[in-house]
């Protein structure tokens, strides 16, 4: 009996899947996106972090106002085939509001606290 081929289930849920991206070296986790098929094939193609924005309905390369790119290293499937862990080598920071990380906050008290320094200025980066 030969291996079974896996592929990402993009039809289980409406066309997109859940990308969780992660430090390829720290294994912070940066970040949640969606991918469509399209940004999929174009991820691998390129080897670029390729997403499909909800809000704006397109394609978008990450970084590519930021210049904070994700070069990705490796690419894993869950066991329900719906899920995607990018693991990246971040250039820059990964949320758009200036951390390193776009899980920044810790709400364990109640309360919302930020819980890291920001690496950038969001408004010199996006004009």
């Amino acid at each position: 009996m030969g291996e079974e081929k896996l592929f990402v289930d993009f039809e289980k849920q409406n066309g997109l899947v859940p990308v969780i991206t992660q430090d390829k070296t720290t294994k912070e986790v940066l970040m949640l996106a969606y991918m469509n098929k399209e940004a999929f094939d174009e991820t691998l193609r390129t080897k670029q972090a390729t997403y499909f924005s909800r809000s704006r309905n397109k394609l978008w390369v990450k970084g590519e106002s930021s210049g904070h790119i994700q070069t990705v290293s490796d690419i894993l499937i869950d066991c329900d085939n719906d899920t995607i862990l990018l693991l990246v080598e971040q250039k820059g920071a990964a949320c758009h509001k200036g951390y390193n990380s776009c899980f920044h906050t810790s709400v364990k008290t109640g309360d919302p606290v930020v819980i890291a320094e920001k690496v950038f200025d969001p408004e010199k980066v996006y004009k």
